[in-house]
């Protein structure tokens, strides 16, 4: 039987506390995606409205309330206060979306306002600050704002952030400006997030990384120059801990020669390797990048697993271009967008390789599984 047609975006859903927020995807992107994408961020996901679309055995474990009936569309709960509804068509029920062609499916996003100052003016690399020229979000409203912006860049998807509760069907259709509350397009660039990181319970000894990441790119090196230390400067010992100590000068020098014993232990005893770097020069790209050290904080959907109930070791796949700050403007100039481009494919490519050699799983620089075949 064919799935019935989606229904259009509907001109009111939040109420004035509320704020509203409208994602669209383009049509090759399956609804238990945004299902996978939300668990993969928030821990209360779950349905209380399935929608047309989901079936019994591929849903991706968020629990399930009723089925969704006819044209009725689904709803998605994020948070206690954070629901989102959909699928809808990407046209409104007499408005005009604006977002750029190729939306197949739109989901309106309600949360709890919550707005702190203005953002800094020097904007930033999602154009979040464009978006929320009058006042920031904050807290939770903050995290629903970054993960959709986060879900737009993975899917290939727009935003349409802040709408307000009621659209003004008098304005100029495909304006991204329209009228005071009616929100500002956002098309998060997928080229802008491209480091990785590889989640394993292998340890690569730093040997066995620089052979395999060698093949991948003959200049890399490992990274594990320390500077020496020659101990504290003489004389510290009767000079105050911080401004305003009043400390006895006997009991200084106690706490100071304590602490000089504990350094000569941990400098004269067997050294433990609890992390290290590699690195790749590329000239006028920049430096990728190859940090190895444990990890205890992983991503969601790793948790729990049995292979990463201690933590486990953790694979950081960077990039620093020469340039930090055009790095970070929403719209960098081409030159540094052709440096990404090239520092994107190596990214990839070591990154594809560690997982290889030490298995475990990949996570793109927003903390969403990869495939390794996608890479």
């Amino acid at each position: 039987m064919a799935a019935p047609q989606l229904p259009l975006l509907p001109r009111t859903v939040a109420q004035a506390h509320q704020a509203r927020h409208v994602l669209t995807v383009p049509g090759d992107v399956e609804l238990d995606e945004i299902e996978v994408l939300a668990l993969s961020r928030f821990s209360a996901t779950r349905w209380d409205v399935v929608p047309v679309g989901i079936f019994p055995g591929n849903v991706a474990g968020a629990p399930q309330g009723r089925r969704a009936q006819g044209r009725e569309p689904g709803v998605l709960r994020v948070s206690r206060h954070a629901v989102m509804n959909g699928p809808y068509l990407p046209s409104g029920d007499g408005f005009d979306l604006g977002v750029p062609p190729g939306a197949a499916m739109a989901f309106d996003i309600v949360c709890h306002r919550e707005r702190g100052e203005p953002p800094f003016p020097a904007g930033d690399r999602d154009g979040i600050g464009r978006a929320f020229a009058a006042g920031m979000p904050e807290r939770e409203e903050r995290r629903i704002v970054e993960w959709l912006v986060a879900v737009a860049r993975r899917l290939g998807g727009s935003l349409r952030l802040d709408v307000g509760g009621i659209w003004d069907a008098t304005a100029a259709p495909g304006s991204p400006t329209a009228k005071p509350g009616a929100g500002v397009v956002l098309t998060p660039d997928a080229g802008a997030a491209i480091d990785m990181t590889v989640y394993s319970d292998v340890w690569l000894d730093p040997q066995a990384a620089h052979t395999i990441l060698q093949k991948v790119h003959p200049r890399a090196r490992l990274h594990m120059d320390g500077k020496e230390w020659g101990g504290p400067p003489d004389g510290i010992a009767d000079k105050p801990l911080y401004r305003g100590e009043t400390l006895d000068p006997e009991l200084r020098k106690k706490i100071h020669a304590a602490a000089d014993d504990y350094d000569i232990k941990a400098l004269t005893g067997p050294r433990v390797l609890d992390g290290y770097g590699l690195v790749v020069e590329l000239g006028v790209d920049g430096i990728v990048s190859v940090e190895i050290s444990g990890e205890e904080k992983l991503p969601r959907l790793l948790r729990g697993l049995p292979w990463a109930e201690q933590g486990a070791v953790r694979y950081w796949v960077h990039w620093e271009p020469q340039d930090l700050v055009e790095s970070q403007r929403e719209f960098p100039a081409m030159e540094l967008r052709i440096a990404r481009k090239r520092a994107a494919e190596l990214v990839a490519r070591l990154a594809s390789t560690i997982q290889g050699a030490a298995g475990g799983e990949i996570a793109d620089e927003d903390g969403f599984l990869v495939d390794p075949a996608d890479l």
